[in-house]
C-alpha cells in the first residue's frame, strides 16, 4: 500500500511538472506575439500537443486578438505578411512540415516562424539547419532550457554559405530582447561576400562595356543610365558586403512569342540579381519588382516649338481686337470728315489735285493714310489739311508700334504644342532614335489600343521595316533646324544639344511624353531574398546624396535659355503667308473689278448704240 501511495505521488508530481511546462510554453508564445507588436494570425503547423493544450493555446492567444488555424496552403504569399507559423521540432511530423515549407517557399518573406526545440529535436533540428533561410527569412528558434527559452535567429546570406545563428534574447517568465537593432535590414545587411550580379543594358555603343567597368567617365553620351546604375550598384554591394559581378545585355527585355528577352530574361533565369533602370511596364511585373529610381530615364518626343507664324496670323496679333475695332471706327470717321470738307471746299474753288467731293476720293485718301502711302489728291483748305495731318500722325505712331511687335513675333516660338494629341495633329515631322527600345515602344502591339498613339506610329513606321529611325546625331541636327520631333531618352539628346545648338536655339525646346508611364526604376527578381536589402541601400544612397552626385556628373539636364533674343532670325515665306494671301486676294479682287468695269463699259456702249438706232 505504501508503494502505491508513492507511485501516486510521483505521478501527480509528473503531471504537475508537465502542466507547468505546458503553461510556460503557452505563455511564452503569447508573450512573444505581444512583444512583436505586429498583426498576427497564428498557424499551428503539425503540432502533436494534446488536444486540451492546443485548445488552451488558442484560447490564450485569442484573448490578445490573435486568430489561430491549422496549417493550410497559401495561394499568394504577398497577402500573408501577418502569418506566424508555429512548429515544435519534437513532434514526429515536423520533418514533413519543413520539407513542404521549402517546396512552398514559406521560409521567404513575408512569412514569420517560431520554432520550438528541446532535447528530443535532433533529426528535425538537422533538417531545419539545412533549409534555405535566406536574408529575407524571419525564423526564431526557441530552445527550451530549465529556466525557460533561449531565442536564436537563423539565416544564411546565400545557399552556399553555412547557417548563421544570432542570439535574439531569452524568456524566463518575461521576454528579454538582446538584438542590437529591431529592423531586419540592419541585422541582415552583411552578406559575407556573396556574389550579386547586375545585368547592364548596352545599346548606344559597344565601347561602353570598357568605359563602364573602368568608370573613367569617357564617352558620356553613350549609355549614361547603365553607367550610373553600375556605379550605384557597386556602392550598394559594398554597403551589403557583397562581391559585384556583371553581365551585359543587348536590350531591356520584352516579350517575344511569349518568352522574355534581354535583361528581364537574365533576371528570370537567375543569371542576374538586378538590372539597369528600365521603364515600369505591367507585363514586366510578372517577373520583376522595382526598387528605386537610380538614374532618370525619360523617353520623350523632343522638338523645338514651331514659329508663331506657323500656327497663327502674326499680322493680326500686335493689336488686340478692341484696338483693331477702334482703328476701323476712326477710319470711317475720317472718311466721313474728308467727304464733308471736300464738299465744303468745292464751294470756293476747284483743282485737279483736290478731292472731287465723292466718297470714293475720301476713302482713297483714308486708305492711303492707313497703309502709310502717299496720295496725289488732298484737301486744299486749312480744316481738311489739319484733319489729314492728325490722321497721318496718329497712324504713324500706330505703325511704329505695329512694326516693333511684328519683329518680336517673327522670332517668337508659338508654344502651341503641349500634349501628345496636339503633336499628333501638327504638321511637324516625327521620327525616333534608331535603338531597340524605340522599336518596341512604337510597335503596333503597344500603340493599337489608342488612336493617338496609333497615328504617331503610322507617321514614324511605314510598315516596310525601315521607318523614320535616325542616329542620334542626325536626329538632334534635324531638331535644330526645326519642325521635327525626335523620340528618344532625353538625356543623350540634351548632351548633343549642348554641343551643337546656339544659345538662342535652346530656348524653345519642348518635351512631350509618349508612353506616359512611371519613372524608370531598378528591377530585381520578384521573389529575390535580397530585394528589401537593395531597396533600403538605394534609398540610403539617395538620402546621402550619392545618386544626386552621380546623375549630375554623368547626365545632361535640359539646357537653360540664357539669351532668348540675342540671335537674328531670318524671315521666310512661311512667315509671310498671310501677306502673300492678302496680295493674292487683292489681285483676284482687282481682276474681278476690272472684269466688272469692262462689262459695264460694254453694256453701256451697247445701250447707247441701241438708243441711237431706235431714234433713227
Amino acid at each position: 500500500m505504501a508503494i502505491n501511495m508513492y507511485r501516486t505521488v510521483i505521478l501527480l508530481l509528473m503531471i504537475h511538472l508537465v502542466q507547468s511546462r505546458d503553461e510556460t510554453v503557452i505563455n511564452f508564445v503569447r508573450d512573444f506575439i505581444v512583444y512583436e507588436q505586429k498583426p498576427t494570425d497564428l498557424v499551428l503547423s503539425g503540432l502533436c500537443w494534446e488536444k486540451h493544450n492546443q485548445i488552451k493555446l488558442v484560447n490564450t492567444v485569442s484573448k490578445i486578438g490573435v486568430r489561430s488555424s491549422s496549417f493550410s496552403k497559401f495561394k499568394c504569399k504577398f497577402q500573408f505578411h501577418f502569418v506566424l507559423l508555429l512548429i515544435d521540432l519534437s513532434c514526429p511530423g515536423t520533418e514533413h512540415v519543413l520539407l513542404n515549407a521549402t517546396d512552398e517557399k514559406l521560409f521567404a518573406s513575408p512569412f514569420r516562424w517560431l520554432v520550438l526545440s528541446n532535447e528530443n529535436s535532433g533529426r528535425s533540428r538537422e533538417i531545419l539547419y539545412s533549409r534555405p533561410l535566406l536574408p529575407d527569412s524571419e525564423l526564431v528558434l526557441a530552445e527550451q532550457t530549465a529556466e525557460g527559452f533561449k531565442l536564436i535567429e537563423l539565416h544564411r546570406p546565400s545557399i552556399n554559405i553555412s547557417m548563421i545563428s544570432t542570439p535574439r534574447g531569452f524568456y524566463n517568465g518575461s521576454l528579454v530582447d538582446t538584438r542590437p537593432y529591431k529592423n531586419l535590414f540592419r541585422r541582415r545587411r552583411d552578406l559575407k561576400g556573396h556574389y550579386l550580379t547586375i545585368s547592364n543594358v548596352i545599346q548606344d555603343s559597344n565601347t561602353t562595356k570598357y568605359h563602364l567597368v573602368q568608370e573613367d567617365r569617357q564617352e558620356l553620351q553613350y549609355d549614361a543610365v547603365a553607367k550610373i546604375c553600375w556605379i550605384s550598384a557597386l556602392h550598394a554591394f559594398e554597403m551589403l558586403n557583397a562581391t559585384p559581378r556583371y553581365i551585359f545585355s543587348y536590350r531591356f527585355g520584352y516579350k517575344v512569342n511569349g518568352q522574355w528577352s534581354g535583361m528581364i530574361h537574365d533576371i528570370q533565369l537567375n543569371k542576374a540579381d538586378l538590372g539597369t533602370n528600365c521603364v515600369v511596364f505591367i507585363d514586366r511585373m510578372e517577373v520583376v519588382a522595382y526598387t528605386d529610381t537610380v538614374a532618370p530615364m525619360r523617353m520623350r518626343f523632343v522638338f523645338r516649338q514651331p514659329p508663331l507664324s506657323y500656327v497663327s496670323n502674326i499680322f493680326s496679333l500686335p493689336f488686340s481686337r478692341n484696338v483693331w475695332i477702334a482703328i476701323a471706327v476712326c477710319s470711317v470717321a475720317c472718311t466721313a470728315t474728308f467727304y464733308l470738307t471736300s464738299k465744303w471746299e468745292l464751294k470756293f474753288e476747284t483743282n485737279p489735285t483736290q478731292l472731287d467731293g465723292s466718297i470714293g476720293d475720301a476713302l482713297l485718301l483714308t486708305m492711303s493714310a492707313v497703309t502709310q502711302q502717299g496720295c496725289y489728291i488732298e484737301p486744299r483748305r486749312m480744316p481738311g489739311r489739319v484733319m489729314e495731318w492728325v490722321f497721318f500722325a496718329g497712324l504713324m505712331a500706330l505703325y511704329a508700334a505695329y512694326s516693333a511687335n511684328i519683329v518680336v513675333l517673327l522670332q517668337a516660338p508659338s508654344n502651341s504644342i503641349k500634349t501628345l494629341a496636339q503633336l499628333a495633329t501638327s504638321k511637324i515631322d516625327l521620327a525616333a532614335n534608331d535603338l531597340d527600345y524605340n522599336r518596341f515602344v512604337l510597335s503596333p502591339a503597344q500603340t493599337l489600343t489608342d488612336p493617338i498613339h496609333q497615328s504617331i506610329h503610322d507617321r514614324i513606321d511605314d510598315g516596310n521595316g525601315k521607318g523614320k529611325y535616325y542616329h542620334i546625331y542626325e536626329g538632334v541636327e534635324r531638331i535644330r533646324k526645326g519642325l521635327f520631333a525626335f523620340h528618344s531618352i532625353v538625356e543623350p539628346v540634351y548632351h548633343r544639344v549642348e554641343k551643337t545648338f546656339l544659345e538662342s536655339e535652346k530656348c524653345d525646346l519642348t518635351e512631350v511624353d509618349f508612353i506616359n508611364s512611371f519613372d524608370a526604376a531598378t528591377p530585381v527578381k520578384k521573389d529575390s531574398p535580397y530585394i528589401e536589402l537593395l531597396r533600403v541601400v538605394y534609398k540610403q544612397l539617395r538620402e546621402v546624396g550619392i545618386l544626386s552626385v552621380l546623375n549630375k556628373r554623368l547626365q545632361t539636364p535640359k539646357p537653360h535659355c540664357s539669351n532668348k533674343l540675342a540671335a537674328f532670325s531670318s524671315v521666310g515665306l512661311m512667315d509671310l503667308i498671310p501677306v502673300l494671301l492678302l496680295m493674292m486676294y487683292g489681285i483676284l479682287f482687282s481682276i474681278l473689278i476690272m472684269l466688272l468695269e469692262m462689262a459695264h463699259y460694254r453694256l453701256n456702249n451697247y445701250y447707247q448704240v441701241k438708243r441711237k438706232l431706235n431714234w433713227w
